[in-house]
């Protein structure tokens, strides 16, 4: 059975913007190639971290919403480990009303904009 995840990182903010994409792309591949399907991808560019981490105190933050096999998400949360470009990450399942909300935020955000 598929369960509806979310996994928010943080990476480190010496890298440009071409290795920053090429980061989420090598996580987001990661879950097609374990059988995930990516529902959202949103990358948030550099934020100011609340306290220092690693020495650093911006970063990039990016999300990815996904369903996947439980089994799958320790593989991705061993893969943000091994990576150094990873400042921080948080990994979890959606529960029915979450997953409501992350639709309507994903919709909205979709949405075409009036004037």
């Amino acid at each position: 059975m598929l369960n509806h995840y979310e996994a928010a990182f943080i990476l480190t903010p010496v890298l440009s913007q071409e290795k920053t994409k090429e980061a989420v792309d090598k996580f987001e591949k990661l879950l097609v190639d374990n059988g995930a399907k990516v529902l959202n991808r949103e990358e948030w560019g550099l934020k100011k971290l609340a306290y220092p981490i690693k020495g650093k105190t911006t970063g990039f933050y990016a999300l990815l919403q996904f369903d996947v096999e439980p089994a799958v998400v320790a593989t991705l949360e061993t893969e943000f480990r091994r990576d150094e470009r990873i400042l921080r990450f948080l990994t979890f399942r959606l529960d029915k009303y979450a997953f409501e909300y992350a639709e309507k935020r994903r919709n909205a955000k979709n949405a075409p904009k009036e004037d």
